[in-house]
């Protein structure tokens, strides 16, 4: 693989191959300091390996305790505009050493001091908020189109693998060492070793560089935060899409904080498990929702990807319209779970299941249409922003609001333990109403999708005020068709 940028010394008329900076400043070529950007594909291939296995650490740290999302929901928007504008190495090795150190000391507080241990966790989160904001910004200046999809893929597995071995992790020291503390004080090992590989191995490569857009490009038009945040306003793939991603989100938190109580209940309905009235409560199925959440995402990731890298061959609209029909075909899975779950508990499992593994389809493939609909010199931002709405709106509310209805139906109705699960039952079916309305909004990404790919694709996009200097610098450049012919 080679990430190049534009070529210069082309011949034709008037200068139609010249450099895009050459002929807005009027010379004849690019000087040495804007010569295209390259990289092996050995490298390239090096450094995603590198970036996989630094998620998989970010994720098992997450899970071995969980971070407050407030801290990460607050920071990535400061790690999205230093992603954009600054060494996105420099901001990756930052928060390693962020969410490393502040682990390895959140082992060593005393339970005097409540409040020191979870600010520690709050450091945490921030630390992940740098990794999950700019390392996918970094693979798709690496990769571009089929490649970029299969190694999103592969990133992404890494979640629900990372995440299974952290409470693996978690659980296993603990039995083995008696305190939960020696898991916090085994990961920064491996994240030392994670920070080695990313100073050595992985570069930091011009923003747009797999689009044959050189970094000059990008600096000539340097716009403010508010700037980008009005352009990703009105890059309407992005918006639709990040509401789409918001449903995924809204769905996935209820699910992974409601779904185990909700199964533990169907099975004392069943008979088959003595009631419980006092938390914590003995069962195994949260370990049996944790593994089949593990399972189905990664067999989910690989086969949203690979659908995606076929079809867009026969249809440039495929990304957003794989992700509307694996969230439609979610919404009767989800629903025939909830309600057969009184009847067949055996059916039940196997519809949960199978709702999210087509769930877990869409998580590579909507990393994919960001970028690929988003200016490079944006990209962090909209991860953020990206980020920030769907916790704030998904699934770090839908727990909340799950139970709030969950207790308002119950507060109507005898008090039987029957009558408790039905109610946490129907507040369920709220998920699949939301998850219909995302399975829209990607339909409406379609519409926009390859208008905005190509806008994103050109010099200079991205910086839009009130005298649209983006339009205008391109129409210079002769790449709007309304181009008067004495711009060439």
């Amino acid at each position: 693989m080679s990430a190049r940028g534009p070529n210069a010394g082309e011949g034709g008329p008037q200068g139609a191959g010249r450099h895009p900076e050459a002929q807005l400043s009027g010379q004849g070529a690019p000087s040495p300091a804007h010569r295209p950007w390259s990289l092996p594909r050995w490298r390239a291939c090096v450094a995603a390996a590198v970036l996989c296995y630094i998620n998989l650490l970010n994720y098992m740290n997450w899970f071995i305790i969980a971070v407050f999302i407030g801290c990460l929901l607050l920071s990535a928007p400061v790690f999205g505009y230093l992603g954009d504008r600054h060494s996105r190495k420099a901001t990756l090795s930052f928060g390693i050493l962020l969410w490393s150190g502040a682990g390895l000391s959140s082992s060593f507080i005393s339970p005097q001091y409540p409040w020191l241990f979870f600010l520690s966790r709050g450091a945490v989160g921030t630390g992940t908020a740098s990794y999950s904001t700019i390392a996918p910004t970094v693979l798709a200046d690496l990769f571009v189109k089929g490649q970029r999809t299969v190694v999103l893929a592969i990133f992404y597995i890494f979640i629900p693998v990372g995440s299974g071995l952290g409470y693996v992790l978690g659980s296993a020291v603990t039995k083995l060492t008696g305190s939960w503390r020696w898991a916090l004080r085994m990961m920064p090992c491996l994240e030392a070793v994670a920070l080695i590989l990313l100073i050595l191995l992985v570069p930091d490569p011009p923003r747009g560089a797999a689009e044959k857009q050189g970094e000059v490009a990008v600096q000539a038009l340097r716009s403010s935060w508010c700037e980008d945040v009005r352009y990703l306003g009105r890059n309407w793939s992005f918006v639709w899409s990040t509401l789409g991603v918001t449903a995924m989100a809204f769905v996935t938190g209820a699910l992974g904080f409601w779904a185990p109580k909700f199964l533990f209940e169907a099975r004392v309905v069943h008979g088959l498990q003595l009631p419980c009235f006092q938390e914590p409560c003995d069962s195994w199925d949260s370990l049996i929702f944790g593994a089949v959440t593990v399972v189905t995402g990664i067999i989910g990731v690989i086969l949203g990807a690979e659908a995606a890298r076929r079809y867009k061959k026969v249809n440039p609209r495929a990304e957003p319209l794989i992700c509307a029909s694996s969230l439609l075909a979610t919404a009767p899975c989800l629903y025939l779970a909830l309600v057969l779950a009184p009847t067949t508990l055996v059916a039940s499992y196997v519809f949960l299941a199978l709702g999210e593994l087509l769930l877990s389809c869409n998580w590579a493939v909507v990393a994919d249409i960001l970028l690929s609909v988003v200016a490079p010199r944006c990209r962090g931002t909209a991860e953020a922003l990206q980020i920030t709405v769907g916790h704030i709106l998904g699934d770090a509310s839908s727990p909340y609001l799950t139970g709030l209805l969950s207790s308002a139906l119950r507060a109507r109705r005898p008090d039987s333990y029957l009558q408790r699960f039905l109610s946490l039952q129907q507040s369920f079916l709220c998920c699949a109403f939301v998850i219909v309305l995302g399975g829209g909004c990607f339909l409406l990404t379609a519409l926009y999708l390859e208008g905005d790919q190509a806008q994103a694709q050109q010099p200079g996009t991205g910086a839009l005020d009130g005298k649209d200097v983006d339009s205008e610098d391109r129409e210079h450049q002769g790449l709007l068709p309304n181009a008067s012919p004495s711009a060439e």
